[in-house]
């Protein structure tokens, strides 16, 4: 779940903000946005504690509904720690800039700019460039915040995040001990205003007197740091570490960093510390303490990717350069000369590029006077050798060396040469090796289907897009098809590799150009298609693929097909034609959530790819009980070893679609906890109905007694009724199930839904604090 912290704790917003953002929760809820309203307070806390999934959902959601409802205070809100989320600890670069030009424009109109977190948007700006290219974004970062730092008094709580980038500005632009006095200036600023540095302030001025070369004042500065309040207090933990290991490895603490540096586990999630992580690990590399494995290489390998993927090109070529100093400790010649290929062409995106040429030069002559790793025998005998390795303890890395001579002339060592180069994170080094082989000389038109497949995939990976449609044209036409369906698939061009894959199976292509098939008919919903593709050849098809034919004959209500897929699979069905509707037990269906996250129905399976619902869902939700939904059949949790727990084991499954809505309605109850003798007559009475009911409260749910103000012990829930059911039968039932408890229970909506009783019930709701 996370740090749980109280909304006043997020900076840089202030009370007043979160004030507004309660009044404002409670505006959505009355116009019926309960699931916004819901997610609205949460959002800082999807940002800081990595719930992308749910914030890259439900930001945008409430910005969209804020401009709707005219509120543009709430639109900077959501956008801002969208923004947060994307900046912070996804480090996003140059991906991020026009996002956060466009926030700062937004934040700067006549409507918003009298907002409390309006400053911020500058930051936020100034930390889009940071990320983008620290050293060159330096004199804009510096010209941005200037003014903004001057117009901002230290009592407002933007101040101190403005300051700490103003700081990280001047690291960046080579003054280093001119961010140290501003760092120290700006804390006694705020000391005057009553307030505390951040923590975030702190370390930053730890890493100016780092950059200044007083390494012993970096410690103890960060260290004083310690106790101060985090802007992000769930990154401190490991924020702090990485700062504190890289500081005590340059003091040659070996020992101490080792203790203070965040497992590899732990940073994996946090692309902000990438790099600092991984220059202390490359100063602890040669300790008896740290393993430098071609593991950690091939990690480092995609954190590269990552930042070239995000437009962060000062960390791309950084991190390429310490990864190339981390190979060398192991041997790693071909590994460093790639990686300084790679940062040497990153640094043509760069503004300012300071002593690059020169490290990559460095890094160049270390890798020409390092020793590669000795061979395991003679070349002609290499390809034997790698195939007799053992794979749980061979290093990959080293046969790429010890492969190489041989890559590019001999297939089957280019096979393993270039799909090793491939699991390394370098497909582009793989993929020249074989286009040379195969295109280059023209044979690609009569290669092995396996050796197209090899060179299809290291081109995908690599990104090399036009490249791999040049070589698709030089192949026959159902291997062309398959190539560009594969290349269509992974990129999500749906339409375009249903096409080719058409052409392919109509080419006689064969299984894997219908998997293609299938998967690009479904993504379109068409699932009919999909699943008859497959049906064709269901005598060919493993289990998998015939599961994924159930689910899609089941979207597509070909009951017929999903009876043959089951006899496929040996499962008895009692039914022969029609829907399948029998009782297989129950299972729970993971749904999506109104806020982005995912929530768990209970429900009962009713066929092989389908499950109804059995609980109700609060009003808001897309989906209720009573709802018939496809679900993907395969388990999101094993099945326990232990024979007990597998008695009470309910099985997971990831809902697919709603194939038909059961149309019930829901209605909400509150109120104090009756006696287990009425509680029991309640359900059984909703039972006998037919009346799904489930109570969402637990046992620490208390109210207030409307005499004494004791808490008494609560209890709320749902209870969701079929479409032939009105709301007026409900409300007599409830009325005459509950009469007789020496408590009321109170259904304040229902009853403003049909005008019956309202004040009594909003009476109820008063005197109990419901």
């Amino acid at each position: 779940m996370g740090t749980r912290i109280d909304l006043a704790d997020w900076l840089p917003m202030d009370v007043d903000i979160w004030a507004w953002v309660g009044d404002t929760q409670q505006q959505l809820s009355e116009a019926g946005n309960v699931g916004l309203a819901m997610a609205l307070g949460d959002l800082p806390a999807q940002a800081y504690e990595g719930r992308y999934p749910q914030l890259d959902v439900m930001a945008p959601a409430i910005a969209q509904q804020a401009e709707a409802l005219e509120l543009p205070w709430l639109e900077f809100y959501a956008r801002y720690w969208h923004l947060v989320g994307r900046l912070g600890d996804r480090a996003q670069g140059a991906v991020a800039v026009n996002d956060a030009e466009q926030l700062l424009a937004f934040a700067q109109r006549e409507d918003v700019r009298d907002c409390p977190a309006a400053p911020a948007a500058i930051e936020a700006l100034a930390v889009a460039w940071a990320n983008t290219d620290g050293p060159g974004y330096a004199a804009q970062r510096l010209e941005a915040l200037g003014p903004a730092i001057e117009a901002t008094s230290p009592e407002h709580p933007a101040f101190a995040g403005l300051v700490t980038q103003y700081i990280a500005a001047l690291i960046d632009a080579g003054r280093p001990e001119e961010a140290v006095t501003y760092a120290e200036s700006a804390v006694e600023r705020l000391g005057v205003a009553g307030r505390e540095p951040s923590w975030e302030l702190g370390a930053e001025r730890a890493r100016g007197l780092l950059r200044a070369g007083r390494t012993d004042d970096a410690l103890a500065a960060l260290q004083a740091a310690a106790d101060f309040k985090p802007d992000d207090p769930v990154a401190k933990p490991y924020r702090d570490g990485v700062r504190r290991a890289l500081i005590l490895a340059t003091l040659g603490r070996i020992s101490e960093a080792v203790d203070a540096l965040p497992d590899l586990d732990v940073v994996g999630e946090h692309p902000r510390v990438f790099v600092e992580w991984t220059q202390a690990v490359a100063k602890l590399a040669d300790s008896a303490q740290i393993t430098n494995t071609w593991q950690l290489g091939r990690v480092v390998r995609q954190w590269i990717d990552y930042f070239g993927m995000m437009g962060c090109y000062r960390a791309r070529v950084e991190l390429a350069l310490v990864a190339g100093d981390l190979a060398l400790g192991r041997q790693g010649v071909w590994q460093a000369r790639l990686l300084a290929g790679l940062a040497e062409s990153g640094t043509a995106e760069l503004r300012e590029t300071d002593d690059l040429a020169e490290r990559v030069t460095a890094l160049r002559a270390a890798a020409d006077a390092t020793t590669e790793p000795a061979s395991p025998g003679p070349v002609e005998e290499r390809v034997g050798l790698f195939d007799a390795a053992d794979g749980f303890n061979a290093d990959p890395e080293k046969w790429v060396g010890w492969l190489a001579p041989l890559s590019g002339k001999d297939l089957e060592a280019t096979r393993r040469h270039t799909t090793t180069l491939g699991f390394l994170g370098f497909p582009a080094a793989g993929a020249d090796i074989y286009w040379k082989l195969l295109v280059d000389t023209g044979d690609i038109a009569t290669a092995d289907a396996e050796d197209v497949a090899y060179l299809t995939t290291l081109l995908i990976e690599a990104r090399q897009d036009e490249r791999l449609e040049q070589m698709a044209a030089m192949l026959p036409h159902a291997a062309q098809h398959v190539a560009l369906a594969r290349l269509y698939s992974a990129r999500e061009r749906w339409q375009e590799a249903l096409d080719a894959a058409e052409h392919a199976v109509s080419a006689g292509a064969g299984v894997e150009s219908r998997r293609l098939l299938s998967g690009a008919a479904q993504q379109l919903d068409h699932n009919g298609r999909a699943a008859e593709v497959l049906a064709e050849v269901l005598d060919e098809l493993a289990d998998e693929d015939v599961w994924r034919m159930i689910v899609m004959a089941t979207s597509a209500e070909d009951w017929d097909l999903v009876r043959k897929g089951a006899a496929k699979l040996g499962m008895p069905l009692k039914s022969n034609e029609g829907p399948i509707e029998e009782e297989m037990g129950l299972i729970r269906l993971v749904l999506p959530a109104p806020d982005g996250g995912q929530r768990q129905v209970l429900s009962i399976r009713t066929g092989p790819a389908t499950a109804r619902l059995a609980l109700p869902q609060p009003r808001g939700m897309d989906y209720n009980a009573g709802d018939l939904v496809v679900f993907d059949p395969q388990l999101l949790e094993p099945v326990p070893d232990d024979p007990k727990e597998q008695q009470n084991f309910v099985p997971p499954f990831a809902a697919v679609r709603i194939l038909r809505p059961g149309g019930y309605t829901s209605y909400f109850f509150d109120g104090a906890a009756p006696s287990e003798e009425d509680w029991a007559e309640f359900t059984e009475v909703m039972a006998e109905r037919g009346w799904p009911m489930w109570v969402y409260s637990d046992e620490n749910y208390t109210i207030n007694h409307p005499s004494t103000g004791e808490p008494l012990p609560g209890v709320f829930g749902w209870v969701a009724v079929p479409p032939n059911v009105t709301a007026a039968e409900v409300d007599a039932l409830l009325d005459d199930a509950t009469e007789r408890w020496s408590h009321p229970l109170a259904w304040l909506d229902l009853a403003r839904e049909i005008g019956v009783e309202v004040e009594r019930h909003e009476r109820i709701v008063k005197e109990y604090g419901l």
